[in-house]
């Protein structure tokens, strides 16, 4: 017995070969490992209830998860001190089992709100004071609905127009710009180890967006507010180009000492699909892992949903579509592909 434990010892303390961490991954869970980051996905919750082939996808290949919908106002609070959590509820779980971290998206918004909140604003029934006591007692019983469950939180999305001004929402409009730095904090007492994130769509190539949210995240640490990260939500389309300063970006932002994430990425094209284009959107999609791999702050790289079976795209921009890594059958895509065969530099 002494001398096959001490073989076993002697097997079990040989190296791996040199080249076994070094091969291209079998799948994105495998790539995630080998680069050191969390690769993860938008999930829709329907599909991930009703849909075996959907669910067996989304659980082998992503180390990480965001809810599509399930975690916005609407959802979770459709009634006013009337919360439904099934639907949040069923991601967490989901993650848990498959060894998944979550992002939670998102506390503070201008849409997906529900309509006891707008109208209630608009009408004058629900002044500032009771707007400011809402929005504190919205964020304080979500985050800790989930306290030590979710990584990451997108506390605010979408404050900055894309002129660089702030966007006129209920919560600018009625609260003022305080209001952010109220969200930060509210969110940190609920759970002080969930990182805190800003996000926004267009920060990849945007100046006066770029420079607006810059000096929004200084002025937030300048009074000691606990934010941690910046997520840039990477909604590309491959008649724009690619947003080739991206790297440097996600830099100024790091150099704050911020964590960075792309949280929202997919690539959409004109529609039909050909050879060339998809060719084009693997580019991209190699392109942007590789900028995210270059900035050691980067964290996270998070796909709006994995398959053109589910994409909001083709709701959204008329003609356009195929975003995704994945095809309506599941089949991967050379983006796919393409991303199996970025390592970090």
């Amino acid at each position: 017995m002494k001398s096959l434990i001490i073989a076993l010892a002697l097997v079990a303390a040989v190296p791996l070969p040199a080249h076994a961490e070094h091969r291209t991954p079998r799948d994105l869970r495998e790539l995630a490992y080998q680069n050191g980051i969390r690769i993860g996905s938008a999930v829709n919750i329907a599909a991930l209830r009703d849909e075996a082939d959907y669910r067996k996808v989304l659980n082998r290949e992503f180390s990480h998860v965001t809810a599509e919908n399930a975690m916005k106002w609407e959802s979770v609070e459709p009634e006013r001190g009337v919360f439904t959590w099934s639907d949040a509820d069923a991601l967490v779980d989901n993650a848990r089992r498959n060894n998944q971290k979550v992002r939670g998206h998102t506390l503070v918004w201008h849409n997906q709100l529900p309509a006891w909140l707008t109208s209630g604003v608009e009408n004058g029934t629900i002044d500032a004071a009771e707007l400011r006591e809402i929005l504190r007692d919205h964020i304080t019983t979500q985050v800790r609905r989930y306290k030590g469950k979710i990584r990451a939180w997108d506390v605010v999305n979408e404050v900055v127009n894309d002129d660089g001004t702030m966007r006129q929402s209920i919560w600018l409009t009625h609260l003022g710009p305080g209001y952010i730095a109220d969200a930060f904090r509210w969110a940190h007492r609920a759970d002080p180890h969930a990182r805190l994130y800003i996000n926004d769509y267009n920060l990849e190539w945007n100046a006066p967006k770029i420079e607006t949210t810059f000096s929004i995240v200084k002025d937030l640490q300048a009074q000691g507010v606990p934010i941690h990260g910046i997520g840039f939500q990477g909604h590309l389309g491959i008649q724009y180009g690619y947003p080739g300063d991206w790297a440097n970006v996600m830099s100024r932002f790091a150099d704050l000492g911020l964590e960075v994430a792309v949280t929202e990425l997919d690539v959409r094209m004109e529609l039909p699909v050909t050879s060339e284009k998809l060719a084009t959107q693997a580019d991209y999609y190699r392109r942007a892992l590789t900028d995210c791999l270059g900035v050691k702050a980067c964290r996270e790289f998070t796909v709006w949903g994995f398959t053109d079976r589910h994409s909001w795209v083709p709701g959204w921009f008329e003609g356009e579509g195929a975003a995704c890594l994945f095809d309506e059958n599941l089949a991967p895509k050379p983006a796919y592909h393409a991303l199996l065969g970025v390592k970090k530099a």
